[in-house]
């Protein structure tokens, strides 16, 4: 385990325990997450080492990279795939210009695969080896196994994306500093995070599902984006919520909290807290951040 004396992100050394949980999903070992008393950021600490991290999503029902359809939450998880992949593709197509793109942890290239349809020329990064072999497989995608050791030109690309996947980032600002390098400075950066200060987060406390540690090793609320993305040359130009997550953490949440799956109480908690955000215009189970690089 590697241990953090340090915010990674105002590099404070004022720490102090947010939550202590577990991995509910695979191994059922403790984590814990520390908060930084000087910017409020949250983070899993300690964490598993770099090179130790891929043992943590070994397992044929990891849903994001599992394509089989099995229980009827990994049917609807499937579902509603389909359907947000539509919905990520035509955010592409109204917030960015441009048709050269790439998309940070692709997965099994599904989303790739409809931009290409719609004719962008996109390539992507994915560091699971069962996952990238199966997006190139079935898409004839060109994807790389790491962003960092990318040889990428300078302003290549119109748009970057990365869906859910920067809470998994080792190499936080050194990965943000260089998508900024290689995006031009009209492009766009679409990023998706859940949001641990959505109401199913309160609700279901270290239950719940989307903390996912040790495998989320971030948990940014929409303060810590709006702050750590424009230190690092970026600005804010819209929110957009992600309406099923909610429902979905929340059915995963269930599970973990009782060791069973109500279903009529997670989409009850899950439409709780879609309801409240709506009211509030904020803090969605899972919001889409997008963001511009700064001018001069």
């Amino acid at each position: 385990m590697e241990q953090l004396h340090t915010c990674p992100v105002c590099e404070s050394e004022n720490l102090q325990q947010y939550l202590d949980s577990k991995d509910y999903f695979l191994s059922k070992e403790r984590f814990k997450i520390d908060q930084c008393q000087n910017c409020q950021f949250r983070f899993t600490n300690p964490r598993p080492e770099e090179t130790a991290a891929a043992k943590y999503y070994e397992s044929p029902e990891y849903l994001s990279h599992n394509t089989e359809k099995k229980s009827l939450t990994s049917n609807l998880y499937s579902t509603i795939r389909r359907f947000t992949i539509r919905q990520k593709s035509s955010i592409v197509n109204r917030h960015a210009k441009g048709q050269n793109a790439l998309d940070i942890g692709c997965g099994t290239g599904e989303f790739m695969h409809s931009l290409n349809l719609l004719g962008y020329q996109i390539q992507g990064v994915e560091p699971n080896q069962v996952a990238r072999k199966q997006a190139q497989d079935k898409f004839k995608l060109s994807i790389l196994s790491s962003f960092n050791a990318a040889n990428y030109q300078t302003n290549q690309f119109d748009v970057v994306t990365m869906w859910h996947v920067l809470e998994h980032v080792y190499r936080l600002k050194e990965t943000i500093l260089g998508i900024r390098k290689i995006l031009n400075e009209n492009g766009t950066l679409i990023v998706a995070l859940p949001n641990p200060d959505s109401l199913d987060a309160q609700i279901y406390g270290k239950h719940w599902a989307a903390y996912d540690l040790p495998r989320h090793i971030y948990h940014f609320g929409q303060k810590d984006v709006n702050r750590l993305f424009n230190e690092l040359g970026f600005e804010m130009i819209k929110m957009l919520p992600m309406y099923f997550d909610s429902f979905y953490v929340s059915i995963l949440s269930e599970n973990y909290l009782h060791g069973k799956t109500n279903y009529f109480k997670a989409f009850y908690n899950g439409f709780r807290s879609n309801l409240k955000a709506f009211l509030k215009k904020s803090n969605y189970s899972s919001q889409i951040y997008i963001l511009k690089p700064k001018k001069g």
